[in-house]
């Protein structure tokens, strides 16, 4: 990544400003936590792909958010991560289109891990709750990132504000 700059930084702490605010909000109908989960933040774990420098500020929304988590400590710690990881491996994709499966995949498997360990345990119920979970946090994740994310990779290299900014992706 080139050297942070102001602007940068602004726009790393804007992200995750928003993205705080984006859970909190959704908390509020309660689909932000849980086995069943779909966060309108994780929409914003597509930005990397044009703004590297988003990357950061996710990982902060991301862990200021898992603050008010039933899940505790283990969710802000494996929460947080896999939102820092999938975001860097999303600021290296160069396909827009491709941009938010690393959200989509690895919190699938991180965060329906924890969520089963959570409520089974590492005994032999262990396999088929993590299944279920991986399966219902991918398709919480596939909503917000495909849904929500595709929609803001497509609009907003159409906003003259950020043209002079903008990464160049394909679609």
């Amino acid at each position: 990544m080139k050297h942070m700059t102001v602007r940068r930084i602004a726009t790393a702490a804007v992200v995750g400003a928003l993205y705080v605010t984006l859970t909190y909000f959704g908390s509020i109908f309660g689909v932000t936590f849980g086995s069943v989960q779909c966060r309108f933040s994780e929409a914003l774990c597509v930005l990397p792909c044009l703004f590297p420098e988003t990357a950061w500020g996710l990982f902060a929304g991301c862990l200021i958010s898992n603050l008010i988590s039933p899940y505790g400590i283990p969710d802000l710690v494996i929460g947080s991560l896999t939102t820092l990881t999938a975001a860097l491996l999303t600021a290296r994709c160069r396909s827009r289109l491709l941009a938010p499966a690393p959200p989509v995949v690895l919190n699938a498997l991180f965060v329906g891990g924890m969520l089963a360990w959570y409520e089974a345990g590492f005994g032999s119920a262990f396999p088929a709750t993590f299944a279920l979970n991986a399966l219902t946090v991918a398709a919480g994740e596939a909503v917000a990132c495909y849904g929500l994310g595709l929609l803001l990779l497509w609009q907003i290299p159409r906003i003259p504000y950020f043209h002079d900014r903008l990464r160049q992706t394909h679609f």
